[in-house]
């Protein structure tokens, strides 16, 4: 489904580490057919510590950077800090999730992803491109 969406961070796990050629494929396709593509500073943040811990700082800065060229990068503001802090509180989800929540909402987007915490929040959309 073509136009912009929030990507989480289970996105970019499966984007940088899967091994499965169609998986990769799927998701290429995602960003292929989506120019409009949204991603959290809370995601960049957990993809980075990710990739650093795994591969090393000199990979996970080439793919922080990456991701920050190839994306609309949305900061953590004032507003969003308190809609996020509303949605972990009721929903008793992570700091993180709450926050790509709540950017989701206030940019009526999609979330792309596969965690089920995000089906717990009324008004996010998911979607997930692996069949």
């Amino acid at each position: 489904m073509p136009g912009k969406a929030v990507y989480d961070t289970r996105f970019f796990i499966d984007l940088f580490y899967s091994t499965n050629q169609s998986t990769l494929t799927q998701l290429k396709e995602e960003l292929r057919l989506n120019p409009r593509r949204l991603v959290s500073v809370v995601t960049i943040y957990e993809t980075h510590r990710l990739n650093q811990r795994r591969e090393g700082k000199t990979v996970a800065t080439l793919r922080s950077e990456t991701i920050q060229r190839d994306f609309t990068v949305i900061p953590l503001t004032y507003e969003l800090s308190i809609h996020a802090a509303q949605i972990a509180e009721q929903h008793r989800i992570s700091l993180a999730d709450s926050v790509i929540a709540a950017t989701a909402l206030h940019h009526n987007a999609p979330v792309v992803t596969d965690d089920p915490h995000f089906a717990l929040i009324e008004d996010v959309k998911t979607r997930w491109p692996i069949r």
